[in-house]
């Protein structure tokens, strides 16, 4: 588990809050504590549990603001360790919830179904990607993983600047991780807020939902999205405040070395498809992961499935690949390589 920092003072009012995600390896989430006139605006929230409430309400205090004083906080995206604790934030303050309005769709989305029907959703979608049984069925019998947060008052597009008095803070839309995954640029400060967009040293997942599903392109929006934030004009000034990790600066060069180390999955994948064609769960099963496929639990499984799929949507976009086989088990494979009978 990681060692959670202390809350720092960052200047000028700006203040990092690290917010626990118990039993997960992610450690912590920061949230960012900002001035405005009317109340402090928080960049994200943290998860939804009692010790990560402790830690925002308790680092709030270190800034020498109540958690009752808050007047509104924007959401990177809606990931769970990110905008867990939305809905206790809004009781305890009246803050006001911005996010992207992509975001907010799927959100209202995944509220249109059950948490039954969801899961129905993740087994049929791990059927047809190949699954072997064994995983299915630990997937069934494992916990809802499922959680949505309370849903946000408000939407904030590209470029929009945050209503919050004295606090020129500007939405930067930087779609892949999520649909409305937001970076947030603090101009008169050289701050930019990245979210899980950059991070120093990991790169985020980005997934293909439903598994095989040929809509979308959310790798393919994501290198689109580092390319654009590498060129921004103040790139090269500015000091990026992640969700995870540490601190950084030099942002084009890390936004082209996340572009770089994507190009090289695709390429790997692409040469293992000239060998012939394969599932989902056969190619995922044989790529390099940062923890031995062995060793995965199966919600791992299918989040690296999930990601294998992204690779493979943007491969078929770029004309290298196809999608053949039967609807209940599709299989990929290389426009160069051997190929299944139509």
């Amino acid at each position: 588990m990681r060692t959670v920092p202390p809350v720092e003072d960052l200047g000028e009012g700006v203040w990092s809050i690290p917010v626990p995600v118990p039993h997960n390896p992610i450690g912590f989430t920061y949230v960012y504590v900002l001035p405005a006139l009317g109340g402090p605006v928080l960049i994200d929230t943290g998860w939804n549990h009692e010790d990560s409430w402790d830690a925002l309400v308790s680092g709030l205090k270190q800034t020498g603001h109540g958690v009752d004083e808050v007047q509104g906080a924007v959401i990177t995206h809606f990931h769970g360790d990110h905008s867990g604790l939305v809905g206790r934030l809004r009781e305890a303050s009246g803050a006001w919830i911005a996010m992207h309005p992509a975001d907010i769709e799927v959100l209202r989305r995944l509220e249109e179904h059950t948490d039954e029907e969801r899961s129905a959703s993740v087994i049929d979608q791990m059927t047809r990607a190949g699954f072997p049984e064994q995983d299915i069925e630990t997937f069934r019998a494992s916990p809802n993983v499922f959680r949505s947060p309370a849903p946000p008052d408000l939407a904030l597009r590209d470029g929009e600047r945050v209503d919050a008095p004295g606090l020129d803070l500007r939405a930067v839309w930087t779609p892949g991780h999520t649909p409305g995954h937001l970076c947030l640029h603090l101009a008169e400060r050289d701050l930019l807020f990245t979210g899980d967009h950059v991070l120093p040293r990991i790169t985020p997942h980005v997934g293909q939902f439903p598994l095989d599903s040929a809509d979308g392109n959310p790798l393919g929006d994501f290198l689109a999205s580092q390319s654009r934030i590498g060129r921004m004009p103040e790139a090269d000034r500015l000091m990026c405040l992640p969700s995870h990790e540490t601190r950084f600066s030099g942002l084009a060069e890390r936004a082209e070395e996340i572009i770089d180390h994507h190009e090289e999955r695709l390429q790997s994948m692409a040469r293992l498809l000239e060998q012939g064609p394969t599932t989902l769960w056969e190619l995922t099963s044989n790529l390099e992961w940062r923890r031995p496929w062995a060793d995965m639990r199966t919600l791992a499984r299918h989040m690296a499935a999930s990601e294998t799929a992204a690779h493979l949507r943007l491969l078929e976009e770029r004309g290298l690949i196809t999608r053949n086989g039967s609807a209940d088990l599709p299989r990929w494979a290389s426009v160069a390589g051997p190929h299944l009978p139509e």
